[in-house]
């Protein structure tokens, strides 16, 4: 089964976004097989193994079965390779980078997360596709520890010293979820283009560089969500109840969920887009509570019905939220 964005009007000139499918019944070779494969997803312990550097497999457990493959494709011929412990892909004006990093070889979650944006860092800047639009983090144990030692706020100050000047012009949409995997690994992952994107806030938000000092000594650095060069896709940060810079309806499934919503539909209004999202925008849903998923899923078929998404296991930046949105959602 395929689920795949329809084909997006893009401004001429500038390169068409990458069209994300996710797919039930295709394996890794078929998928990677396909014209103009950029990167492919797995998910969860029982992804397959590939040493294809275009495919990552990611600590995060599905909830449905099969388990869905997500699959990236640009116009024209891919390039593919490593460098080190980095994989990447390139093709269309578009590059895929990913990274996996064991913190104990860098003296922990902050040394970590230091490492590995320096690493991307350094390789974006010889790059063509310099710009990295969007980032995905996936960090274990996220919320472990208290105050300015828990495990998040420590990958906040590595991320920020690693990166340097690399976001000087402006942050990247970003995602940065815990997985329930190897405590100590950490995985990072990009997509970027020569060309730069538009950085979009929400107005029912503190942009995330400017939370108070109770949210840890680093602010997060990330937008809310990015149009995509050619104006033809928002790729949207992940999304939560947060209100202000404060978390909203603690305990509360469905009141999350409906202020997580809110909150989207906040983010389309800013970026010029239509309201609600249909069987082009591809979403993935993080649930904190394996127990919450059977009443994610009703609410996505009740609120988002025939949107694509990929229902995962994953703990929120925060302890005290129990769900997050992240997607695309194509013009």
């Amino acid at each position: 089964m395929v689920q795949l964005c329809e084909e997006p009007q893009s401004v001429p000139g500038l390169p068409r976004a990458p069209r994300v499918s996710y797919r039930t019944n295709d394996d890794v070779a078929t998928a990677l097989a396909e014209p103009g494969a950029l990167a492919a997803f797995g998910f969860g312990a029982g992804a397959p193994a590939c040493a294809d550097p275009r495919w990552l497999r990611v600590a995060l457990e599905p909830f449905d079965a099969p388990a869905p493959l997500e699959l990236w494709q640009v116009d024209g011929d891919v390039a593919h390779g490593r460098d080190g412990a980095l994989r990447w892909s390139a093709g269309g004006g578009w590059l895929f980078v990913a990274l996996e990093v064991d913190e104990r070889e860098h003296g922990g979650p902050a040394g970590g997360a230091r490492h590995a944006y320096a690493r991307l860092r350094d390789f974006l800047a010889a790059r063509p596709e310099r710009r990295a639009l969007r980032i995905w983090n996936y960090i274990g144990a996220i919320n472990q520890g208290d105050g300015d030692q828990e495990r998040y706020k420590q990958f906040c100050d590595g991320r920020a010293a690693g990166q340097g000047d690399c976001f000087a012009d402006g942050y990247p949409a970003a995602t940065a979820i815990g997985h329930h995997g190897d405590p100590h690994l950490l995985q990072v992952y990009l997509l970027a283009c020569a060309q730069a994107g538009t950085r979009v806030e929400n107005p029912r938000q503190v942009s995330a560089w400017r939370y108070p000092r109770q949210y840890g000594r680093t602010s997060p650095g990330f937008a809310r969500a990015m149009t995509l060069p050619a104006q033809d896709v928002l790729a949207i940060s992940g999304t939560a109840a947060v209100v202000g810079h404060a978390s909203a309806h603690e305990g509360d499934l469905d009141a999350q969920f409906g202020e997580t919503l809110a909150n989207l539909e906040a983010l389309l209004a800013n970026a010029d887009m239509p309201a609600g999202f249909d069987t082009h925008s591809p979403l993935k849903a993080y649930v904190r509570h394996a127990a919450d998923a059977t009443r994610v899923r009703d609410l996505l078929q009740q609120r988002l019905p025939g949107v694509p998404v990929l229902l995962l296991q994953g703990d929120v930046c925060r302890r005290e939220l129990l769900v997050e949105l992240d997607g695309w959602r194509y013009a």
